[in-house]
């Protein structure tokens, strides 16, 4: 797949590199994880399997051998070939068809599977890319245009799965029934087509209304040292999404949360998720990138269940959150894998 125009960040990312938060190493990988995971079972692979992560405005992708992908995420008006793509479906994709993407209408990050996944090398165990530790991903770096990124059979990438061949052969099938019937299509390579079917993506209902984006979470550690008044308003006021937010945090503008307590914090274990509360009482959530160590109190903790929609949020956009305890936290964590389990399941059975 060659990269004609990058976009405004757009990276390799998988499920992150897990056991280095001790030496200094962020886990990162996607911050939509849940769009990541649905993108690669709908073209045969792993769950994990590294994928593009698209954030705010896209890129623009050439075809350099025939593919079965999918997109998933944010809406950021694909077309293919300059018709409008299906998400949250297997799409086959023809040598020398274009991939283009614009502006995030709604949502902030997409995700880009190919089946057999994209073929960088691995380091400390993953394929992510983290941009400021210059590791994982295309030289640990965002891409660029003119890069060439191996996928598809023969391209560096694994084989895909016998599924999504089954599925890439019955759709190319489906393409040239297509140009058959269009004496105008005459001499012009396949067109692309899409299965029929799609995944719904359940991760993202109910979090998006009148009062914004809503975040369930849970009290943090240093909760007790925050005043009444900067309790009862983090569950009660809305917040803005700064522009400053990035893959390491989402910076909130909105009331001030004030500490009573002045005694400085020794640094301390952080991980994605705790909202942190540094001196001029605007919160910050941390993200997938977030450092390993900080020492700011942490007046929550956003559910886990939930931090897709956080993925999706981008400046301006308004969050509120709502409380939750630990117990519910983890009965929704563990509802949510199970109805991954089932869609998976289903994505599996369904048979050209």
């Amino acid at each position: 797949m060659k990269v004609l125009k990058a976009g405004l960040l757009t990276t390799i990312q998988d499920l992150g590199r897990t056991g280095y938060r001790s030496s200094g190493i962020t886990t990162g990988g996607a911050m939509d994880a849940y769009a990541l995971r649905m993108a690669n079972l709908l073209v045969g692979n792993e769950e994990g399997e590294a994928a593009l992560e698209v954030t705010l405005i896209g890129p623009e992708l050439e075809a350099n051998t025939d593919l079965l992908i999918a997109v998933c995420g944010a809406y950021l008006e694909p077309t293919m070939d300059g018709e409008e793509l299906p998400m949250w479906r297997p799409v086959f994709v023809p040598r020398g068809a274009v991939l283009r993407f614009g502006r995030a209408v709604s949502g902030c990050r997409a995700y880009i599977a190919a089946a057999g996944g994209f073929g960088v090398p691995r380091e400390l165990g993953s394929r992510s890319t983290d941009v400021r530790a210059a590791l994982g991903g295309l030289a640990g770096r965002r891409l660029a245009a003119g890069d060439v990124l191996p996928c598809g059979a023969g391209q560096g990438a694994a084989a895909p799965s016998r599924w999504a061949a089954a599925w890439a052969t019955a759709l190319a099938r489906q393409g040239e029934a297509a140009a058959a019937s269009a004496p105008e299509a005459a001499g012009r390579r396949l067109p692309w087509a899409a299965a029929p079917w799609f995944a719904p993506p359940g991760a993202y209902s109910g979090g998006d209304g009148e009062d914004g984006i809503v975040l369930r979470a849970m009290p943090g550690s240093e909760y007790g040292q925050f005043s009444v008044a900067a309790r009862e308003a983090l569950f009660r006021e809305r917040y803005t999404v700064a522009p400053a937010s990035d893959r390491m945090g989402c910076r909130l503008t909105g009331t001030p949360l004030a500490r009573e307590t002045r005694a400085e914090l020794l640094s301390h274990g952080v991980t994605p998720g705790a909202v942190q509360v540094p001196p001029g009482g605007g919160p910050i959530i941390l993200a997938a990138d977030c450092q390993t160590t900080g020492g700011y109190p942490k007046i929550a903790h956003v559910a886990a269940v939930d931090m897709p929609l956080l993925a999706q949020a981008k400046p301006g956009d308004t969050i509120r959150f709502q409380p939750v305890t630990l117990a519910e936290a983890q009965r929704l964590d563990r509802r949510r894998e199970q109805d991954i389990r089932y869609l998976a399941a289903a994505i599996r059975s369904r048979q050209p």
